[in-house]
């Protein structure tokens, strides 16, 4: 029992102690953001090199994790990519795997710190404060980037101080809990819970390695806790899957199964052969400082991860069968339209986000030409019956248009850097043309209905130029696809001098018709229709000009 004294000294300790772990945890997501921020092309690039090939995914998986700091954030980035149709579960498993590998850097990290490595922690975190005073948007990602590494370690070493963990107080709470607890499960629960609830096995780890340098836990008890930690960090990919579908659904079942399997191996391991293990990880790093105390723990939590990724990685197939046949596919009946290359999981990941949405505006581009090119043989064959269709379609396209700008706007309103900010906007201006182009579709149809209506009818050979322009837009469309989506910006000077034909075609065409009217060999009914067509076609020339120019200095 305590004291009056002892009670409120205690108090004040844990009050300490979840200072601490407040800390840490900030210092986490600040550095996570960072890394985000700095390399998320990098993160484009390493996804953009998936394939079945399971080695390269569980590499591409702890690349990831060790970037962004975060096994929850890939699993739900991973759930992302599954649900918008980017990743097979193929994929999407060794990548998973690759994950918990990643996410045992930042034990390491924790285990190695002394006095003069928290010294110099302490300055990143005085300097990354100082440098988010500057308007350069890198020095201020780099300043988060060292403010949140430094205030990893302030947390650590708060938790660690005489306030909280140091204190003799504290010490004896946490030993006669523990004490009580000490039964393998219990353990286990215990780490389930507590990363459930911080949602990040990293930080969990960080404290229980923390407890063990101080005394407080012995290695026997944190190996358990560590286990449970393990399964606990499936709680947001799991959550992450509410509302996905079968395939995503299946993404965190394979995440979950695989690390309760894995931990359930060790546990009955350990449980059995804790002491030989324990003293094989005191003969690793032997001694009573608080490195090797700590040192322990990381390297039991690397070889865990380590090896249960290389006992697991022959039974890839399998472990995607298992959970194709415990969540069933449900005949889903699209009652509206979706988009198909991005998924809200995805906004914890602005620069993958806007990759994938770039995709997803030339889906609806796509759409786009074809219902032009519905409009445009409509025309050519005075057949009035598309107007329906062009219609529908511009519906669909609306639609998908307002999905897109809402994706936009919420990753704009999200902390995103100054670059991908910069492509937001542009991504905006992008799909306005689009948008322009449909509309535009609508005004063909509407000339077509001109032309039934008053029975127009044109000078030999007219339609024919008038598919000659139309043609070269199509011809332009290509070439705009490819500079945006393949980065093939030496295709730029071909589609300018694309458009500049387009541009004279449209003078041309106006000029003689101007000619034909005064030789009386064209009706003057068929003006506006004609030149409106034309001009119209020009200026979807010049929308799609304004595409291909859009990305070059981003």
């Amino acid at each position: 029992m305590f004291t009056t004294e002892e009670f409120m000294q205690l108090i004040q300790s844990l009050v300490w102690l979840l200072a601490g772990v407040g800390v840490f945890i900030v210092g986490m997501n600040f550095m996570s953001d960072a890394l985000e921020k700095s390399a998320g092309n990098g993160m484009k690039n390493l996804l953009s090199k998936i394939s079945n090939n399971r080695f390269s995914g569980v590499g591409i998986g702890a690349g990831v994790t060790a970037i962004i700091q975060s096994s929850s954030a890939t699993s739900v980035m991973v759930i992302g990519l599954v649900n918008a149709g980017v990743m097979t579960l193929m994929q999407a498993t060794p990548i998973i795997m690759g994950a918990n590998i990643g996410t045992t850097i930042t034990g390491v990290l924790v285990a190695l710190k002394n006095d003069y490595f928290n010294m110099l922690m302490y300055l990143f975190a005085f300097a990354g404060v100082m440098m988010s005073f500057f308007k350069n948007e890198r020095i201020k990602i780099a300043g988060r980037l060292f403010s949140g590494l430094g205030l990893i370690f302030v947390g650590l070493n708060i938790m660690s101080s005489e306030q909280a963990f140091g204190n003799a107080l504290v010490e004896r709470l946490f030993i006669n809990v523990f004490k009580s607890i000490d039964f393998p499960l219990l353990l286990i629960l215990v780490g389930i819970v507590f990363t459930a609830l911080i949602q990040s096995s990293s930080a969990a780890t960080g404290v229980v390695i923390t407890m063990v340098g101080t005394g407080i836990l012995s290695l026997g008890m944190a190996l358990f806790i560590i286990l449970g930690a393990n399964i606990g960090t499936c709680v947001t990919a799991l959550l992450a899957c509410v509302g996905a579908n079968a395939n995503s659904k299946r993404v965190a079942f394979i995440h979950f199964t695989f690390n309760v399997i894995g931990s359930v191996l060790f546990s009955a391991v350990i449980w059995i052969f804790r002491n030989p293990v324990v003293d094989f990880l005191i003969s690793l790093f032997p001694g009573t400082d608080a490195l090797a105390l700590q040192m322990r723990v990381s390297v039991f939590h690397v070889v865990f991860n380590v090896s249960t990724t290389i006992v697991f990685l022959p039974f890839i197939k399998r472990l995607v069968k298992f959970s194709k046949f415990v969540i069933k596919d449900k005949a889903e009946i699209e009652q509206e339209i979706k988009l198909k290359y991005v998924d809200k999981r995805l906004l914890n990941t602005p620069s993958i986000a806007l990759g994938q949405l770039t995709k997803e505006i030339f889906r609806v581009a796509d759409m786009t030409m074809e219902n032009l090119n519905t409009a445009m043989n409509g025309f050519i064959e005075r057949d009035t019956s598309v107007a329906e269709q062009v219609t529908a379609n511009n519906e669909i396209i609306a639609k998908l248009d307002k999905e897109i700008s809402d994706y936009l706007v919420r990753i704009s309103n999200s902390n995103v850097s100054f670059s991908n900010e910069k492509l937001v906007n542009i991504l905006h201006h992008n799909l306005g043309d689009i948008s322009r182009i449909a509309d535009l579709s609508d005004n063909v149809v509407k000339y077509t209905r001109r032309e039934v209506r008053d029975n127009l009818v044109f000078s030999e050979g007219i339609n024919d130029k008038i598919l000659k322009m139309y043609e070269m837009l199509e011809k332009q469309y290509d070439l705009v696809k490819k500079i945006v989506l393949e980065k093939r910006y030496e295709l730029m000077k071909e589609s300018d001098v694309l458009e500049d034909e387009i541009d004279t075609s449209r003078k041309s065409l106006v000029a003689e018709h101007i000619q034909r009217l005064a030789q009386g060999k064209c009706r003057p009914e068929n003006n506006t229709v004609f030149i409106n067509l034309v001009s119209n076609l020009e200026r979807i020339g010049d929308h799609l000009n304004f595409i291909a120019h859009s990305l070059e200095n981003v």
